[in-house]
């Protein structure tokens, strides 16, 4: 399929071509602002797919909104028109189009246009009134405040807002990419007015969004990760704010418990899921003998080798386990049962440890009881 793509090097145009290729849409012709205008009849001769993203939403002169929105759709649907090209079209659209103003206007302008042509012509148009769209890759400080507000957040810059309250419906750019593509394989959603959709629309206000974009900022320091429960908007707002990391910071570090026998570093902390650390062993070195009511481990050893060993309380029979980074397994740790590792080899024994519940000082549910008792006890 040979698809043509206005707007290409916009927001939702990149996401899209990107992801189209992901899925093996090879033959795309991307056009924009600065592309040769001479191009377009080429590409418009044989395309068998139109998305129209192109527009103007920031215009020095409000004239432009009309020339961006309404102007470029009657330049591509003309020239299709030469082409006797009936190629379904998608056109982008915004809830603005729907309020009286100039951006509202010429929006409205172009897709009553669209209209036009479909029935004019045959073929298909589908015109998605989209709110705020929010993702990577959306410019800042422009037209989005999601992006202004990541942007801001991560680079330490301030940001202003007026009304906490204000309520925003917002759609992600995974989810209208899905959607795009849906449409152009036929199967779009459409609602009774015949106006396109896309089907997960997240309504939340100005200051929740604001509350967790600097929770995601705070969760270096504190290791806490945020809902990352599928299709919730705070899982795909954390990744669209981390898309606009300063390239510097990247990384970040961590405390390090460092003392002769290795180390021990605290890497995540999670509301509902547990901790998980990284544990560094020398040769030799045994650490454990203690065991938990309630919390249990799961010790997962990436490099080196390792005996762990288990003793219920209150009997004497030692249970051990050989593990090693060639042969990664996972060793649970249940509870009732006091335990050690042991570093076996003569490099350091590398392991990684979840635990069920995050470290509390007041309440540690660990105590100390060697797994190898003395004769004497």
């Amino acid at each position: 399929m040979k698809i043509l793509v206005t707007g290409a090097k916009g927001f939702i145009g990149q996401n899209l071509i990107a992801e189209l290729r992901n899925r093996d849409y090879r033959d795309i012709c991307a056009f924009d602002v600065d592309t040769d205008i001479a191009l377009l009849d080429d590409y418009c001769k044989d395309c068998e797919f139109v998305f129209n993203l192109a527009g103007v939403n920031r215009p020095k002169d409000e004239a432009e909104f009309m020339e961006g929105n309404f102007g470029f759709a009657t330049t591509l649907m003309e020239t299709l028109r030469k082409y006797n090209n009936t190629c379904p079209i998608m056109n982008a659209s915004s809830i603005q189009a729907a309020l009286d103003n100039p951006y509202g206007r010429s929006k409205k302008a172009g897709e009553d246009a669209l209209y036009a042509y479909g029935q004019e012509t045959g073929s298909k148009i589908y015109i998605y009134r989209f709110p705020n769209v929010f993702g990577k890759w959306c410019r800042p400080n422009y037209n989005s405040a999601v992006a202004t507000f990541c942007h801001n957040i991560a680079h330490d810059l301030p940001i202003k807002v007026n009304d906490r309250s204000v309520v925003m419906n917002l759609v992600y750019i995974d989810d209208v990419v899905n959607e795009l593509i849906q449409a152009m394989e036929g199967h779009p959603h459409i609602n009774l007015d015949g106006y396109c959709f896309v089907p997960t629309v997240h309504t939340i206000t100005l200051g929740e969004i604001v509350t967790l974009i600097y929770s995601f900022k705070e969760s270096r320091k504190n290791k806490s990760v945020p809902c990352m429960l599928e299709g919730s908007f705070e899982k795909k707002l954390y990744s669209t704010y981390l898309s606009y990391l300063p390239t510097d910071q990247f990384a970040y570090p961590l405390d390090m418990h460092v003392d002769e026998r290795g180390n021990f570093t605290e890497i995540l902390r999670t509301v509902d899921r547990g901790q998980f650390s990284v544990n560094v062993s020398k040769p030799g070195i045994e650490k454990g003998n203690h065991w938990h009511h309630t919390k249990n481990e799961k010790f997962v050893v990436v490099s080196g080798k390792a005996l762990i060993q288990f003793r219920k309380l209150n009997t004497d029979e030692i249970i051990e386990y050989h593990v090693d980074g060639d042969n990664i397994q996972v060793v649970d740790i249940p509870t009732g049962y006091t335990h050690n590792i042991i570093n076996e080899g003569d490099t350091d024994l590398i392991t990684f440890m979840w635990c069920n519940e995050c470290f509390d000082p007041n309440r540690p549910d660990t105590y100390y009881e060697k797994v190898k008792r003395d004769a004497h006890e």
